[in-house]
């Protein structure tokens, strides 16, 4: 795919999200609609969509600066992209330019050529003291609308600017070693026998040096390794299955904590989701790693359309939230999100809690886990379901924050006495 191609694609993502679309569900869409993408088109345009939202309010203040008046709105996507490769990429810039403006002539019966033009290399010469003007405002310092960076000062006060740190980071892939083959330090050294590093995370994990992809990593075919954040990671042995034990897997897709709970033990798992195609996910992943669940698609509230009466030994509620964790990975989040949202996700968490605690057995155990440090959703959220139920005990609760090595979440154990 050409740079002019990329560039058209990625500023109609841009338009999207900003229009309140999820980026993945936009990227896929696309994908379907340009069948002859190629891997590395496909890593291009996901480059370039995720850093340009990454850096957007920085991206929008330069604009600002240069223009008296917005132009129409796919135009000023195209130039939010453009101004990114020529600010964060190593493409060449008369290239960057010449698409653009290239592509601004096939709009609006090209009246906005010329502004393109102009704008772009207007930047080129003043790009210095444009960025200076602007540094120390902290939505452009930090990339997000001021009142997250406020919510996270007040909640956070001793972690907040670390956080935003880790928020504007390329998010590093770490890899999960299938304890039933190898463990980590093993199985480094087949990485390093196919001219591959990384670090070692702890027993069963592996941070690479730099990004590969799925195809050269020894063994993925066959199940002895998976993609999986190393926050993320950490659930299951918070939950700690055992051989034999009933789990209920809620919310199950796409299915990386599900294959876990596998690998870790010989347990007898229900993979429950209301989503029949993102349940299809979880199968092709057990399929992979040659293990297997029973699937369930249904709505894990409605009981009587999936339970069979027979209580589980262990229930994991990954349940859904706002994902404030995991901006790094996925950047259109911290423009998708209002103030509100953390509240109003969490009072429809409540309910799915309390019908999953009906489908856990006296003596058993329920991890409450989320990928967000939105106090709504999680410190509170505990303290209202303990409330809400005599029988049930936290058992330990924290929040993982994120840092170059993982992203946020949240995770408690509650027993069922």
């Amino acid at each position: 795919m050409s740079m002019a191609e990329t560039q058209k694609l990625a500023s109609i993502s841009i338009g999207e999200v900003l229009c309140g679309r999820n980026l993945s569900d936009v990227l896929n869409q696309i994908t379907i609609q340009h069948p002859t993408l190629s891997g590395a088109d496909k890593g291009a345009l996901l480059d370039l969509s995720h850093g340009t939202l990454r850096q957007l309010n920085y991206l929008r203040a330069v604009l600002q600066q240069m223009v008296n008046q917005r132009p129409a709105a796919d135009i000023e996507y195209l130039l939010l992209v453009a101004l990114y490769q020529l600010q964060f990429t190593r493409n060449a810039a008369h290239a960057v330019v010449y698409e653009a403006v290239n592509y601004a002539g096939q709009l609006h019966q090209g009246r906005y050529q010329k502004l393109v033009n102009a704008l772009l290399r207007r930047f080129q010469r003043e790009r210095d003291k444009l960025t200076q003007t602007i540094s120390k405002q902290d939505e452009v310092r930090y990339n997000l609308p001021l009142w997250w960076i406020n919510y996270l000062k007040q909640h956070y006060p001793q972690y907040w600017h670390n956080i935003l740190k880790a928020f504007n980071q390329h998010p590093p892939m770490t890899l999960r070693i299938n304890r039933r083959h190898t463990d980590a330090a093993q199985y480094l050294e087949q990485l390093q026998a196919a001219g591959l590093t990384g670090q070692i995370l702890d027993t069963y994990s592996v941070m690479l040096t730099k990004p590969v992809p799925v195809n050269v990593l020894p063994g993925f075919d066959s199940g002895w390794v998976s993609i999986q954040d190393y926050g993320a990671q950490k659930a299951i042995p918070l939950l700690n299955p055992q051989d034999g034990e009933r789990i209920l897997d809620a919310c199950a897709a796409p299915g990386g904590k599900t294959g876990h709970i596998l690998e870790w033990a010989d347990c007898h798992v229900t993979a429950l989701d209301i989503d029949e195609r993102r349940l299809t996910r979880v199968k092709e992943n057990l399929d992979r790693l040659n293990l297997s669940a029973q699937l369930c698609c249904a709505d894990a509230q409605v009981l009587d359309s999936w339970y069979d009466n027979k209580p589980f030994d262990a229930v994991l509620a990954d349940v859904p939230c706002t994902a404030s964790g995991i901006l790094k990975r996925h950047p259109d989040i911290r423009w998708l999100r209002q103030p509100q949202d953390g509240r109003n996700t969490a009072r429809q968490q409540e309910a799915l809690l309390d019908s999953l605690w009906q489908v856990l057995k006296p003596g058993g155990r329920m991890l409450l886990a989320t990928c967000s440090i939105f106090t709504e959703e999680n410190q509170q959220q505990l303290t209202h379901f303990l409330n809400r139920h005599a029988d049930a005990r936290s058992r330990q609760s924290h929040v993982l924050l994120p840092n170059n090595k993982q992203d946020g979440f949240f995770y408690a154990i509650i027993d069922k006495i």
